[in-house]
């Protein structure tokens, strides 16, 4: 299985020196969901307890102002013109130059953990161009080796209302879960101009989907793949942290933190055990291969010395016949 977590380190932080370490909240979310707008609010509720990090190098302008930032790197334009790509080609080649240098920002923010409660990480709003990318799995991996991190999706509420876009939310909200095996939060944004309330009771009870279903009147293989998936995500939706909040108003942040606090306890009852179980695997398999060489070395030095002995035993019989024939 394809993941984030990408190859696993033996060298691995304490359990102690992570939790000690503040949150990254890897931000994510489809063009217009309000991710940026939602940022905005975040930070400015955070304070001067979070560092921010922009990794959307097309963006023109931030609402708020980066700590790291992307742009400061790499030229996007430049990319585009030198590479002779595309914007979502562009995009994706900006991560994998700026994902190169990665190590860097690691050391940045490993200096800054006495003074910041949350690192908090803008995405490039062309989602599949961080969550596909290689770049992107680098980046999260590094994050989550070194600091607890969770990915927050931000869903556009009013979009979501209707259950096509619900599904379809909630299906790559999935995909990226289990690509990435990080605790998740669902932030069903822009609940200033509609009421999450639906959607939060599809999630509760699959008969309550079943409904809204039935009032679309129609009965399509769509509608029948619908049912299907809904029954399938049932029991995903129950490992999902989910708060309502507003990009406008800034409404819901508490309940966003709250829901950050319980998916950073998710992360080292899930993904850090499984990092350490993985670490033991790699450091066992690595000293069993170890053994192997050690012992391949012996018995290429036994064979090389008996070939030599026998090389040996050839040439003194054939100086002797040499004397003898003299």
């Amino acid at each position: 299985m394809s993941s984030f977590t990408g190859p696993v380190s033996s060298s691995l932080p304490s359990e102690e020196i992570v939790r000690s370490r503040p949150t990254c909240h890897i931000i994510v979310g489809m063009a217009g969901s309000g991710k940026t707008t939602y940022m905005a609010q975040l930070t400015r509720h955070l304070g001067s307890e979070c560092y921010i990090i922009n990794l959307d190098p097309a963006v023109t302008h931030l609402p708020y102002t980066p700590s790291i930032d992307i742009r400061d790197t790499v030229d996007y334009k430049k990319v585009m013109s030198e590479y002779n790509l595309g914007p979502n080609g562009a995009i994706v080649t900006s991560l994998n130059l700026f994902s190169t240098k990665f190590d860097s920002v690691l050391k940045i923010l490993e200096s800054k953990t006495s003074t910041i409660k949350h690192i908090i990480i803008d995405t490039p709003g062309q989602i599949e161009s961080f969550t596909w990318s290689a770049s992107g799995t680098i980046i999260t991996s590094s994050l989550s080796l070194s600091f607890p991190t969770i990915m927050t999706y931000v869903c556009d509420t009013v979009r979501c209302c209707q259950v096509s876009t619900f599904m379809s939310n909630m299906l790559y909200a999935c995909s990226m879960m289990y690509r990435s095996r990080l605790p998740m939060v669902i932030a069903l944004n822009k609940i200033d101009l509609q009421s999450s309330k639906i959607i939060k009771e599809w999630m509760d009870d699959y008969s309550t989907f079943m409904d809204a279903m039935e009032c679309t009147g129609e009965e399509s293989y769509y509608n029948s793949l619908n049912r299907s998936l809904a029954m399938t995500l049932d029991k995903f939706y129950s490992t999902l942290k989910r708060c309502s909040v507003s990009g406008a108003t800034g409404e819901g942040v508490e309940e966003y933190l709250q829901c950050v606090d319980s998916a950073r306890s998710e992360f080292f009852e899930g993904f850090w055990k499984d990092m350490e179980t993985r670490r033991d695997e790699k450091i066992a398999k690595g000293e069993a291969v170890k053994k192997e060489s050690l012992k391949r070395l012996e018995k290429d030095i036994e064979d090389d010395k008996k070939l030599k002995s026998e090389d040996g035993g050839e040439k003194g019989e054939g100086v002797k016949g040499d004397d003898d024939g003299a």
